[in-house]
């Protein structure tokens, strides 16, 4: 009874019954600062101790030394002593509306709430900043949702982190389609399509088919829907083999029409020719670029990246952590398997009467036994390590989402790829994968800002930027875990409640 009324609200009423969670000192003008804490500026050079951070209304008022900083009479103190004060994190590939995909669990799910969109985009927004990841990035997904949150957060009417939000991946059907899922269009309810044509906003698998002048149009149309960056299908999604998306020209086209607007234009290309044809388009920013079609990333492609300052968004919760760990235990019970059965097989087969065939493997079985073994897994984290190790502009991009809805699940959905605490694995896993704490702490933080295009706003701890500030209770530098002890997370200048989040739980609990 309780979600058939809340099914029936239209976007605008459930918005607006969404609770406004501001600290009333926001309200009243009144500054914070934070004195005596140790600062981790999010430059990467060293942490300065016993500083102090002012902070009057949603920006840095004043920061350094304690005893070059003078706090005003009526501030808010915290008590900063034994803590440790970064930069707020920052996600630079999620998707927290309802999108859909797939079948079944998906489908169900993105069918009962359809009409709750907002509330679920809004809650997936939330789990973020409950973790202290205080901007998002949002490259795929419904775009009127997303952009209803992202209004709804920047006006005060809803807490949540920044979002800036892509909507479709250009020149992608939908999440029934093709291009993404691998679903001929024949096969589709009226359903199907109706909600593939509202992800796809105009801008999907058609565009694929237009001669470059064409494209350009409808690349102008699709800007101007108010979108803050363009992520473009360089190659496909899922399916083997990965095949190109655009033409050198008609990537150009795209990447021209985005820069023209001022906005950053990037890619999923996930080959190695697509890949190398999107750098050379002229792309800022590459989705997971250690995704390469199973394949080890050239020593000369990672030159052309770094040469051109491409800024490397990468699914390092899928590749560290708990992630490699769930991988090393399938891979080696894979192994397994496949010895019993290649064995079960020879006696099976020839038995003692039949005289024995010897048989090359055909390229299926050894896709299909790579598949088993996690080979695409390897590559991955293999490619990430090169890439990093030769001085990419590394940040993290978790491709998290909400999912499917409890009741619909089978299965939990892995740790790694929940919204907020993904995050949080992903920056611990770029130590596993080779950086220094302070490294991992500059990818997460100044290289995400960069990612979106507004270093001179936030990402690092500097006097006129916006106040994305965490207080850790303990030394992220000696531990990377630490990040997870925060005690204080504020966004834009407020001090945020993450006990109360989400604040109107649909998926998930508070």
């Amino acid at each position: 009874m309780f979600r058939a009324t809340r099914r029936a609200l239209s976007v605008a009423a459930a918005l607006a019954s969404l609770a406004v969670l501001v600290p009333s000192g926001s309200l009243l003008g009144q500054a914070t600062a934070i004195v005596g804490a140790t600062l981790i500026d999010g430059n990467g050079g060293p942490p300065l101790a016993d500083a102090t951070v002012v902070v009057e209304g949603d920006r840095i008022a004043a920061v350094g030394p304690r005893a070059e900083v003078e706090v005003p009479n009526d501030a808010r103190v915290i008590d900063g002593a034994g803590r440790f004060v970064t930069p707020g994190f920052v996600d630079t590939n999620v998707h927290i509306s309802l999108y859909g995909g797939g079948n079944k669990d998906r489908k169900e799910s993105s069918v009962f709430y359809r009409l709750m969109g907002p509330e679920l985009t809004l809650e997936a927004a939330q789990m973020h900043l409950k973790f202290g990841v205080t901007h998002l990035r949002d490259s795929y997904g419904a775009l009127p949702e997303l952009q209803q949150v992202q209004d709804a957060i920047a006006s005060g009417k809803a807490i949540g982190p920044r979002l800036q939000v892509a909507g479709n991946i250009v020149g992608w059907g939908g999440p029934y389609s093709i291009t993404f899922a691998l679903i001929p269009e024949d096969d589709l309810s009226l359903y199907e399509e109706q909600f593939s044509d509202h992800i796809a906003q105009g801008a999907g698998e058609d565009l694929m088919d237009l001669y470059p002048e064409e494209l350009r149009a409808r690349i102008r149309e699709y800007l101007d829907k108010g979108v803050d960056f363009l992520k473009y299908g360089g190659t496909s999604h899922w399916a083997f083999p990965t095949l190109i998306g655009f033409s050198p020209a008609a990537q150009r086209v795209i990447v021209e029409e985005t820069h023209a607007r001022g906005l950053i234009a990037e890619t999923h290309s996930t080959n190695p020719e697509g890949l190398r044809l999107s750098v050379e388009a002229g792309i800022d920013l590459i989705q997971h670029p250690e995704v390469l079609a199973s394949r080890e990333i050239s020593d000369a492609l990672v030159q052309q990246i770094v040469d051109r300052g491409i800024v490397c968004s990468m699914i390092v919760n899928t590749i560290t952590g708990p992630a490699w760990e769930n991988h090393l235990a399938n891979r080696a019970a894979a192994e397994e398997r496949l010895a019993r059965e290649a064995e079960g097989a020879r006696a099976r087969e020839w038995g003692r009467l039949r005289r024995p065939v010897e048989r090359e493997k055909t390229s299926y079985q050894i896709r299909r036994e790579q598949r088993a073994l996690g080979h695409g897994t390897e590559m991955r984290r293999l490619n990430a390590k090169k890439l990093i190790a030769g001085g990419c502009i590394t940040t993290l991009g978790t491709d998290n989402y909400a999912g499917v809805a409890p009741e619909y699940g089978r299965t939990p959905k892995p740790i790694w790829q929940e919204p907020g605490i993904g995050t949080i694995l992903a920056i611990e896993g770029l130590v596993e994968l080779g950086m220094t704490p302070g490294e991992a702490i500059v990818a997460a933080t100044r290289n995400g800002a960069i990612a979106s295009g507004a270093l001179d706003e936030f990402g690092t701890i500097e006097v006129g930027k916006l106040a994305d500030l965490l207080v850790l209770d303990a030394d992220p530098l000696a531990d990377i875990a630490n990040i997870r002890k925060q005690s204080v997370v504020m966004a834009a200048g407020k001090i945020v409640d993450v006990d109360a989040l989400p604040s109107d739980p649909v998926y998930f609990k508070r």
